[in-house]
C-alpha cells in the first residue's frame, strides 16, 4: 500500500511517522517528500493492509503535525516516471539520455531499435559503440549549451542530433550530469519541412485555364508530370512556373515527398551555393561547427525546384551538372560524397539556348535540363480567358478582403483588355485585389483599374522620329521597301504586295536607289 501523510514541515515529524509504523511491524520500502512546499510525506509499505490502515489513521492525526493520511495508487516518483515513459514512447525518434562518462543511462523504444536492443537493456551501453567519432561528453563540456541539428552517423546511418546538456537550474555549480541526445533521419528533416508546407501546394485543378493555350500547355503538363526526368519551364515574369512546377510535383509519383525552392537570381554564388548543396562542420568563418544541410538533402526521394536557373554561376552550374549525372555531389568545405535521389524542375524568363549560343550558360547542362520542356505563354497570348481569369481574381480578392464579391464596370473591362500585362498574370491578379479594395458600392470602375505605363511597347520600335514628316515618311517607306523586296524582287509583285501599280514601286525604288526595277 502506497500512503499520503499531508503535515507540517518541521524537523522530526517523518521520525514520529516511522516509529508508528515501527511500533506496529509495518516496513517501509520506499520513501519521498513531495507537495508544494514539502509538505507532504509519501510511504510504500507492502505489509500493510486496509485494515491495519484504517486502525493506524487516527494514530497518524494524533502526531503533533500531521493534517490527514490518505492512501495514493502511485509514488511521485513513480507518476513521473510512467508519464515520462508513456510520453518517450510515442515519440517516432530516437531519444537517449547519456552521462558523463558516455554511458547511455536510457532510451525510448524507438531508440532500443535503432540500437537493436530491448529498452531494459539499455543502460550501461557505451554510447561509442553505436556513434563514429563522436565524444558527447567533451562536445557538452565544450558547449555547456544545447546544440541542435549536429550531423552524425550511428550504425552508419546519417542522423540531426539534437543535444540539451542536463544541469540543474537551482544548481550554482557548473557540474553537468550528461545530456538528452535526440535524433532525427537526415533524409526524413525534408519531409517534415514539407509536411509543414503542405497545405500550400496546389494541384492543376487550381491552375485557372479559361484560355485555350493555357489549357493546352496544362494537358501536356499532366503529361509530363508522372515522368521521372528533368523539366524546365520557360515563361515570362508572373506566368506561374513556381504554380505549374508544384502541381507537376504533386502528380508525380514523388508527390508525397518533400519539394523545396530555390530562387537562383540574386544570390550571391558562396550563398547560392551553400543554401543547395550545405556545408561541412567549420567550414568558413562564421559557420556553424555542426555544418548545415543544404536544400538538396532536405528533399531527398522528392522534388527540388530551382527558379531563375539561368542566373546560376558557372561553378554552381558544374556541381549541378555533376549531381544530375551521377546522383551525387559534395558539400561546401567538407570531401565526403552524398548520393541521393531528386528530380530537379528548373524555371528560366530568358532562353537557355540562346545564353548558351553566347556562351553564358553551359550547354551539357541546358541539355541534362531540357530532358522535357514547357512554355506558359504570356497573358497577352491568352486575352481569350481574360474575361473568366477576371472574374476568378475579383472572387478571390473579395474573399480575402471580406467583402461581397463586386461587379466589374464594361469600361474597367475595356481597360484591362487593352493593357500589356508586362507582369503576367501575378500583375492582374494584384491589379484587381486593389480595384477590390477601392471599389465602392459593389462596382469596379475604370479609375480602380490602376496600371502602370512602364514596359509600353511603341508601335515604331526604336525607329528615329528625328525631322520633318516628310522625312520621317520617306525613311519608313524606304524601311519598308527594303525588307520586302528580298521576297518581292519585282516592281510589279511588290506592287501587288502593297496594293499599289508597279510603275509606282519603280518610281519608290528608283527614288530611294534599291536595286533594279523589273517588270
Amino acid at each position: 500500500m502506497r500512503i499520503k501523510v499531508h503535515c507540517q514541515n518541521r524537523i522530526g515529524i517523518l521520525r514520529d511517522i516511522l516509529n508508528l509504523l515501527v511500533e506496529y511491524g509495518i516496513n517501509v520500502l520506499r520513501g519521498e517528500v513531495g507537495g508544494d512546499h514539502g509538505n507532504a510525506i509519501y510511504l510504500h509499505c507492502p505489509n500493510l493492509v486496509n485494515l491495519q490502515f484504517q486502525a493506524l489513521r487516527p494514530k497518524f492525526e494524533a502526531i503533533a503535525g500531521v493534517f490527514g493520511v490518505k492512501r495514493v495508487g502511485l509514488m511521485p516518483s513513480e507518476r513521473r516516471h510512467m508519464e515520462l515513459n508513456a510520453l518517450l514512447g510515442a515519440l517516432e525518434f530516437p531519444v537517449l539520455s547519456i552521462d558523463m562518462g558516455g554511458s547511455i543511462v536510457a532510451a525510448n523504444r524507438a531508440a532500443a531499435q535503432l540500437l537493436g536492443v530491448r529498452v531494459d537493456e539499455v543502460p550501461g551501453l557505451p554510447l561509442a559503440r553505436y556513434v563514429e567519432d563522436f565524444d558527447l561528453p567533451e562536445l557538452v563540456r565544450a558547449n555547456k549549451s544545447r546544440i541542435n541539428g549536429l550531423r552524425i552517423k550511428v550504425k552508419g546511418d546519417v542522423f540531426l542530433a539534437d543535444i540539451a546538456p542536463l544541469q540543474s537550474e537551482h544548481d550554482e555549480s557548473e557540474a553537468l550530469a550528461g545530456a538528452v541526445l535526440t535524433l532525427h533521419r537526415a533524409d526524413r528533416i525534408g519531409e517534415r519541412i514539407y509536411n509543414v508546407r503542405k497545405q500550400e501546394l496546389r494541384g492543376f485543378d487550381s491552375i485557372f485555364q479559361s484560355s485555350r493555350v493555357m489549357a493546352a500547355v496544362v494537358r501536356e503538363a499532366r503529361r509530363m508530370a508522372p515522368l521521372d526526368a528533368p523539366l524546365l519551364i520557360e515563361g515570362e515574369t508572373g506566368t506561374g512556373k513556381e504554380l505549374l512546377a508544384r502541381a507537376c510535383h504533386l502528380a508525380s509519383p514523388r508527390g508525397q515527398a518533400p519539394l523545396m525552392a530555390l530562387n537562383c537570381a540574386g544570390l550571391p554564388e558562396s550563398m547560392a551555393e551553400t543554401e543547395l548543396f550545405g556545408y561541412g562542420p567549420g567550414a568558413f568563418e562564421g559557420a556553424r561547427a555542426e555544418g548545415k544541410l543544404g536544400l538538396l538533402e532536405l528533399t531527398a526521394g522528392g522534388t527540388l525546384f530551382l527558379d531563375g536557373v539561368a542566373e546560376m554561376s558557372p561553378r554552381l552550374q558544374v556541381k549541378l551538372l555533376r549531381f544530375l549525372q551521377d546522383g551525387c555531389f559534395r558539400r561546401v568545405g567538407s570531401d565526403e560524397e552524398v548520393y541521393l535521389d531528386v528530380r530537379v524542375i528548373c524555371a528560366t524568363q530568358v532562353d537557355l539556348s540562346e545564353l548558351c549560343a553566347r556562351g553564358e550558360f553551359r550547354q551539357d547542362l541546358y541539355h541534362r535540363l531540357n530532358v522535357l520542356s514547357l512554355h506558359i505563354p504570356p497573358l497577352r497570348e491568352c486575352m481569350d480567358g481574360l474575361e473568366g481569369l477576371v472574374q476568378h481574381f475579383l472572387d478571390q480578392a473579395s474573399r480575402q478582403i471580406g467583402c461581397p464579391m463586386p461587379r466589374l464596370a464594361p469600361a474597367a473591362m475595356e481597360k484591362l483588355s487593352h493593357y500589356h500585362w508586362p507582369g503576367n498574370v501575378r500583375q492582374l491578379e494584384n491589379v484587381l485585389f486593389q480595384a477590390v479594395s477601392l471599389c465602392e458600392g459593389g462596382l469596379v470602375k475604370s479609375e480602380h483599374i490602376r496600371l502602370p505605363d512602364y514596359g509600353v511597347r511603341q508601335p515604331l520600335g526604336e525607329f528615329s522620329l528625328e525631322g520633318e514628316l516628310s522625312q520621317i515618311v520617306g525613311r519608313f517607306e524606304k524601311a519598308v521597301l527594303e525588307s520586302l523586296l528580298g521576297e518581292y524582287p519585282s516592281s510589279r509583285a511588290l506592287g501587288k504586295r502593297l496594293g499599289v501599280s508597279h510603275t509606282t514601286i519603280a518610281n519608290k525604288l528608283r527614288e530611294y536607289a534599291l536595286g533594279k526595277s523589273s517588270e
